[in-house]
């Protein structure tokens, strides 16, 4: 059986929305897995603090970054703190992101600024000064974008969020592209319906979904829960490693359904717009 406790020796990552959710899933995992050192950044300092006394327990050198990226500048900050401890990033993982519901009537500017500060120009300059340290130390780095199954299209309800994870999902392909003579590889996930705390604090607060309809809902998928935070880690540490070979400008699919295929004709809204 392969030994995956070395996988990542002697590497450096950066985890945005590692100190909890998928993201800490994530930065477990790696550190797990024999990484160096993590970033780790997010808004609250306390689940920050926390996740990173986790990682050094696993013998990572772990750090973290209180960033809110609705603020421009904590992109560079991010960076800077991975420069400063660890001089060398080989792997970068945008998981941080808002799903916040917004109709194509109802969303504000506000709200759309939000969005795509967190879920679009985020990554886009994470990305810009990742590379440009990779380029710099000569590094053939990994980068994982955490998209949506919502790029596809997505529900009605929200209109900004899934445009903003169609643009990462181009975003992505092009930056691949760029960055494919250097070496350095970009993939992204469209992730489907997971079970996360925040999920269902969502369910609750914009669909009234109790606890027990939540489990009720989930039975009824067709591998009769839904995804697991711990399954979508595995994959983007795939993505992240030399496992996945010189695999690049991919966008995997991972959800419980398959585009373009139903058994109950074209799926409809479900109900009209209101003013």
């Amino acid at each position: 059986m392969q030994d995956f406790t070395n996988m990542f020796k002697d590497q450096y990552f950066i985890i945005t929305g590692g100190n909890e959710g998928l993201g800490a899933e994530v930065s477990n995992l790696l550190a797990c897995r024999g990484a160096k050192g993590i970033i780790i950044c997010g808004v609250s300092k306390e689940k920050g603090e926390k996740q990173e006394q986790l990682l050094r327990d696993k013998g990572c050198d772990a750090y973290f970054v209180q960033a809110d990226f609705t603020r421009f500048e904590n992109c560079q900050l991010v960076i800077d703190a991975a420069e400063k401890r660890f001089n060398a990033i080989h792997g970068l993982v945008n998981c941080a992101g808002i799903s916040n519901r917004g109709t194509i009537i109802d969303t504000t500017p506000d709200l759309f600024d939000q969005i795509f500060s967190i879920n679009v120009k985020a990554p886009f300059f994470l990305m810009q000064y990742t590379i440009k340290l990779m380029l710099q130390k000569k590094i053939e780095g990994s980068i994982v974008n955490i998209l949506s199954m919502n790029a596809h299209g997505g529900q009605s309800e929200l209109a900004a969020y899934s445009s903003s994870k169609g643009a990462l999902a181009t975003l992505t392909k092009n930056v691949a592209f760029s960055a494919m003579r250097n070496r350095i590889r970009v993939n992204g996930i469209n992730v489907g319906w997971m079970d996360t705390v925040t999920e269902r604090k969502v369910q609750e607060k914009y669909h009234n979904v109790s606890e027990q309809e939540f489990e009720e809902e989930s039975k009824k998928q067709p591998f009769g829960r839904l995804i697991k935070p711990q399954e979508i880690a595995k994959t983007v540490l795939f993505l992240l490693s030399k496992e996945s070979g010189l695999m690049t400008g991919s966008l995997i699919d991972f959800e419980q359904g398959i585009i373009g295929c139903g058994d109950n004709g074209m799926p409809q809204p479900l109900k009209p717009l209101e003013l």
